[in-house]
């Protein structure tokens, strides 16, 4: 079973030892249609309203308020508000989130490196360094750590559920997650 969540933040717990935990938040969420255990699900996020969304909408019969579609597997087997039972008996789940893009980075940042020295005279400073052989291949090798994008990319975790509050839709899930506070991810019951 999958669900769309929202982190809020991390925390700690109160037990000693205290664990770390991130505290994430299940969206409200309509299921619009079942076919063998992947549904279309819609939900609420920002003020996008155009004509394609106000023709779903129109089409499955629900609110101006839920205005994104995502294709998920749920624990449905009828159109409604979705089931979140699952959660409720789950131990571990797969949490899958965008991590904080940085943009184009060094390679120091990026990879890690250590650097040149920066005492007078040196020019190597920051810099990535030799890249390259000269005779043999005569080329830069394929996946060499260099400068470039870095961040910005999906990443999946496993996390064991400490608790989930079915009245506020409160999960939380031990260690952290990938992102920034305020991001949308997906979970999915692993266990």
């Amino acid at each position: 079973m999958e669900y769309i969540v929202e982190k809020i933040g991390m925390s700690r717990t109160i037990t000693v030892p205290s664990k770390s935990v991130t505290l994430l938040r299940v969206l409200d969420a309509k299921v619009c249609e079942v076919n063998e255990g992947t549904a279309i699900v819609a939900y609420n996020i920002g003020k996008k309203l155009n004509k394609p969304t106000q023709g779903q909408q129109k089409k499955y019969d629900i609110s101006s308020e839920f205005n994104r579609f995502v294709t998920l597997e749920v624990a449905n087997s009828e159109a409604g508000d979705l089931d979140l039972s699952p959660l409720a008996t789950a131990k571990v789940l797969k949490v899958t989130f965008k991590t904080k893009g940085r943009g184009f980075t060094g390679a120091m940042k990026r990879w890690n490196f250590s650097g040149g020295p920066a005492e007078h005279g040196h020019r190597f400073g920051r810099l990535t360094g030799s890249i390259g052989s000269n005779e043999y291949p005569g080329r830069v090798m394929k996946g060499k750590k260099m400068p470039g994008q870095y961040g910005n990319t999906t990443n999946s975790v496993k996390n064991e559920i400490i608790s989930f509050d079915a009245e506020n839709n409160i999960l939380v899930v031990s260690g952290s997650v990938s992102g920034p506070n305020g991001a949308l991810g997906r979970v999915k019951v692993a266990k």
